[in-house]
């Protein structure tokens, strides 16, 4: 995520929160704190939430693995999201995704964005988690589908992609029939290629990490 906190707000018409993060992030990793929009009475919020879900019954943040991701065929009816698919659904937006493939027994990561580079736009839902001494962390996972052609190549599953003429659908603000959103994006949406494999580490940081790479370079 490169886009300032105010082009952010301004896109989606929302409101910004106190506390959002300060970019560019260039390696964002499960259980940090991520840019989303939720719809409400008072209008959108663009807010930070942990990526990380955390149902309602999680005894904490450590509970077992983050559910950084929730597959669409089954958030209806999986217990740790089937309330949060029908009323707490969210958009995560940023600059692009990681992905990886093997190559010569190494870990290749490749960088995915919309074609042209303008923000792409995630389906999330999100969840208030409240711990035994009245805590509240506020936490989201990304909706994933089958992976298009393009991104099969590396991974069968990819991130529902929305357009910003979804957007209000997804976020409850346009009535019901969410569920159709939950499909692979066109093969002419995203553009991808080959990144260094600092990417593999969470300390890694700087816009090289986005920067087209080859194992001669």
């Amino acid at each position: 995520m490169t886009l300032p906190n105010d082009a952010l707000a301004r896109l989606f018409a929302a409101a910004p929160d106190n506390d959002l993060p300060e970019g560019p992030n260039y390696n964002i990793c499960p259980t940090a704190r991520v840019h989303v929009v939720r719809a409400g009475a008072g209008g959108r919020r663009l807010s930070a939430l942990r990526w990380g879900f955390l149902p309602s019954w999680s005894k904490g943040p450590t509970d077992g693995p983050p559910l950084i991701n929730a597959r669409a065929e089954t958030i209806a009816e999986k217990p740790a999201f089937r309330e949060a698919a029908r009323a707490r659904r969210c958009l995560v937006p940023a600059d692009g995704f990681y992905e990886w493939t093997m190559a010569g027994g190494a870990r290749q990561p490749w960088y995915i964005r919309r074609r042209g580079g303008a923000v792409l736009v995630m389906a999330g839902l999100w969840q208030g988690w409240v711990g035994a001494a009245g805590e509240v962390l506020e936490t989201c996972a990304i909706v994933t589908c089958a992976a298009n052609a393009s991104i099969a190549r590396l991974h069968h599953r990819m991130p529902v992609i929305l357009e910003p003429e979804d957007w209000p659908l997804w976020l409850g603000e346009a009535g019901h029939g969410a569920a159709r959103l939950m499909r692979p994006a066109a093969e002419s949406v995203l553009e991808l290629w080959p990144v260094t494999p600092r990417v593999n580490s969470n300390r890694a940081s700087g816009p090289d990490l986005i920067a087209p790479w080859s194992a001669q370079s």
